[in-house]
C-alpha cells in the first residue's frame, strides 16, 4: 500500500503541461533542475533559492504549480528522476574520488549492493508474489520481455522457472519481442524488465502485449519508468553501482524471491520434480567425474 501511495504521489503531476503552465520565466528557472536533477537533489528549498538566484518562496510556489504537495515531495520527484536519467558517467563520476585507495572502492561497491538489497527486502510485499505466483501457474504462457543487460535477468529467470515445467518464453530481440507481444491473449502473462528510462524494445513490446489483453509486470528501479505507467503493477528494484556498470544484486534477489515462492506455492508439485533433479544431480552425464 505505502509503495502505491508513493507512486500515485510520484507520477501524478502530469510535468510537461503543468510546466507549460508556469510564467516563461519559472520555466526558465525550473528546466535546468529538471534536466540535471543530480545536481539539485539533496539541496535544501533555501540552498536551492540560492543557487538559482531567486528567493525560497518563488521555489515552493512554482513546486506547487507543478502539482506537487510540498518541497519534499519534489524532491522525492527529483530522486526518481535522478535514477531514471541516469547514465555510466553519472554513476562512475559519483565514486570518483576515494581517499580508501583501491580496497576503498571495493568496500563502497559491495555496500552500495547490501544498500540494493536493504531497500528491496524493505519494500518487497510477500503477498503480491503469492499472488503473482498464483497468476504464473493460471497463465496459458508467461512471455518475459528484456533487452541489454537485462536480458541476462529474462534467460535466467527462464532457466530457473522453466525446471518445474512452466510455460516460459524468454524473448530478448526486437523480432522476437515482437512477434511474442503480437500473438499475447487474456490468458497470458507478461513480465517485462527495464531499468532507468527504459529500453524502447522493452517497453513498446509491454504496451503491445497490454493492448492484447496480457496482464503485464514490471520490474524497474523507479516510479517514473515507462513500464509503472503501461503495467498492470510494477515490482521495483533498484540497480544503483558506484562505477559505469548498473548493479544487479536486488534484480537478481527479486527474481530469486519469485522462484521461491513459485516453488512453495504448489510445493507437492515441486517435489515431484526436485526427486528427479536430485536424480540427475546424482549421476547425469553432464556432471564431472574424476
Amino acid at each position: 500500500m505505502a509503495a502505491m501511495k508513493a507512486k500515485a504521489q510520484i507520477a501524478a503531476p502530469p510535468l510537461p503541461e503543468r510546466i507549460d503552465q508556469l510564467s516563461i520565466k519559472r520555466q526558465e528557472l525550473i528546466r535546468p533542475i529538471l534536466e540535471h536533477p543530480r545536481e539539485y537533489v539533496l539541496l535544501s528549498v533555501r540552498a536551492l533559492a540560492q543557487r538559482l538566484g531567486t528567493d525560497p518562496a518563488t521555489i515552493v510556489r512554482i513546486v506547487r504549480g507543478l502539482g506537487f504537495e510540498s518541497y519534499r515531495d519534489f524532491q522525492h520527484h527529483l530522486h526518481e528522476l535522478s535514477l531514471a536519467f541516469a547514465t555510466a558517467l553519472d554513476t562512475m563520476r559519483a565514486g570518483a574520488h576515494h581517499d580508501g585507495g583501491m580496497p576503498g572502492y571495493i568496500r563502497e561497491a559491495l555496500e552500495q549492493d547490501l544498500k540494493n538489497l536493504q531497500g528491496l527486502k524493505n519494500s518487497l510485499d510477500a503477498r503480491r508474489l503469492v499472488a503473482l505466483a498464483k497468476r504464473i501457474y493460471a497463465a496459458r504462457k508467461i512471455i518475459l520481455i528484456a533487452g541489454d543487460l537485462a536480458a541476462y535477468l529474462a534467460n535466467y529467470f527462464e532457466y530457473q522457472t522453466s525446471v518445474v515445467g512452466l510455460p516460459v518464453f524468454a524473448a530478448t530481440s526486437c523480432g522476437r519481442i515482437a512477434h511474442l507481444a503480437r500473438t499475447a491473449t487474456k490468458q497470458d502473462l507478461v513480465i517485462a524488465i527495464s531499468f532507468r528510462r527504459g529500453l524502447r524494445q522493452t517497453v513498446e513490446g509491454a504496451q503491445q502485449a497490454r493492448a492484447k489483453g496480457a496482464y503485464c509486470v514490471g520490474i524497474a528501479d523507479t516510479f517514473l519508468s515507462p513500464l509503472a505507467r503501461i503495467c498492470d503493477e510494477i515490482f521495483l528494484a533498484s540497480i544503483e553501482s558506484t562505477s559505469f556498470a548498473a548493479s544487479f544484486t536486488a534484480p537478481i534477489a527479486l527474481l530469486n524471491a519469485i522462484v521461491v515462492t513459485c516453488a512453495q506455492y504448489r510445493r507437492a508439485e515441486t517435489m515431484v520434480v526436485v526427486k528427479e533433479l536430485a536424480e540427475e544431480q546424482r549421476k547425469g552425464f553432464r556432471w564431472y567425474t574424476a
